[in-house]
């Protein structure tokens, strides 16, 4: 077994700090018939004050060449008997253990002052993450939740780093301005983005779900600034939206008082766009005198977008589409041994009304391999071929070894 890829977690929800950490590292080497390789933690915000404990708990019991982490508003996991769990408010402890035979594996820290400029020559940001671009990396990235250079580190590793794959998470505290951690070896910082390039024998396989649903038909963007909406199909955008609400159903029109989004098309040249075509983006103010919609992201003239909206139903239906559809192409493929869930803290409870909604969903397609992540204010995914920053997404890492 020792040439063989191993993935174990260990989900622990003791109040003590010092018996959580004994308990996932117990549980987690247990499982495992090799040396881990690395170790990925997922501390809850119900531990806060305890962060600068953390890592010196685990040097104690645990010893492994590179472990990385951060802390969450909730904390995902699989429980001793296989079952996942989200645990959104209480304290908890996520610990994933993994043996890889044949992968390279490099840990960095980047703040946003030592980002080069977006026009810089590939070399730039190699030598900024200290990786070779071939082979391929994978990437995962865990970032300070108010870190502005999350999105300009995205570009520049899709940049630099063409086929690798990137996903990933930011950190998250207890509510609005709370504490976050991010955790290497035996360092602890509080901005930034820490991650890891996993270079070899190893695959990961990426489900972005956006959670929502197309209503009306596409747009074109004939004039915007930034990130400003000036004209839709040459009509005042917010007249174009009023038009679509007010022919919607009464539970959209509802709906569409809290939870309307934008959808902006990923391929220029598709001529039918389907569900899972967008890149969802939120809806950030109107202006009723010039009749402008300001968005979360930059928009062009030419671009084509959707009005979308978010429910539990919708959410629950595009992840399912993206499992099913991710099951139909692996026959061939070595199994997967584990996964990774970035999940935002809008999602959840809140959005389904019940507990581990989507991390059981993930369950019934993919049996049998932990699941370990946390909760996150913001999830970093592959959509339309770019890695970008998300919201109310979830995100899986399917990990598996390349194959002959």
């Amino acid at each position: 077994m020792a040439d063989q890829m191993q993935w174990a977690n260990a989900l622990s929800t003791r109040p003590s700090l010092e018996a959580a950490v004994a308990d996932v590292v117990q549980q987690a080497v247990s499982s495992l018939t090799a040396p881990a390789d690395l170790g990925l933690v997922f501390i809850s915000s119900a531990f806060t004050s305890e962060y600068s404990r953390l890592l010196p708990l685990l040097a104690e019991r645990l010893s492994v060449p590179v472990l990385i982490g951060c802390s969450g508003g909730g904390v995902i996991g699989t429980t001793e008997w296989g079952q996942t769990q989200e645990l959104e408010a209480e304290p908890a402890l996520s610990l994933t253990l993994a043996h890889l035979p044949q992968v390279n594996i490099k840990a960095f820290h980047v703040v946003p002052e030592e980002l080069p400029d977006l026009d810089s020559a590939p070399d730039n940001w190699i030598d900024l993450i200290g990786v070779p671009p071939s082979p391929a990396p994978q990437f995962i990235l865990l970032s300070g939740a108010f870190s502005s250079g999350i999105n300009d580190l995205l570009q520049g590793i899709d940049f630099a780093y063409p086929g690798s794959v990137t996903i990933g998470g930011q950190a998250s505290g207890g509510g609005m301005g709370g504490r976050i951690a991010l955790f290497h070896n035996d360092q602890v910082y509080r901005e930034g983005t820490l991650g890891i390039a996993l270079s070899g024998n190893i695959v990961l396989e990426t489900i972005v779900a956006q959670g929502c649903r197309p209503i009306g038909k596409p747009c074109q963007v004939t004039k915007g600034d930034r990130n400003i909406i000036l004209e839709l199909d040459e009509q005042v955008p917010l007249i174009v939206l009023r038009d679509l609400i007010s022919h919607l159903g009464e539970e959209d029109r509802i709906l569409a008082q809290h939870s309307l989004f934008v959808g902006l098309a990923m391929d220029e040249f598709k001529q039918d766009l389907l569900q899972g075509d967008f890149l969802i983006r939120s809806i950030l103010g109107v202006d009723p005198s010039a009749g402008a919609i300001a968005i979360a992201d930059y928009v062009r003239p030419g671009q084509r977008l959707q009005f979308h909206l978010r429910d539990a139903q919708a959410s629950a239906e595009d992840l399912e589409f993206l499992l099913e559809s991710y099951q139909k192409q692996q026959a061939p493929k070595p199994s997967a041994v584990g996964a990774l869930m970035f999940s935002c803290v809008g999602r959840g409870e809140g959005l389904y009304g019940k507990p581990n909604f989507d991390s059981q969903l993930f369950r019934r397609y993919l049996k049998d391999i932990p699941l370990a992540g946390f909760f996150c204010g913001g999830e970093i995914g592959p959509v339309g071929g770019s890695t970008l920053l998300h919201n109310y997404t979830s995100v899986f890492g399917i990990c598996r070894a390349v194959g002959k």
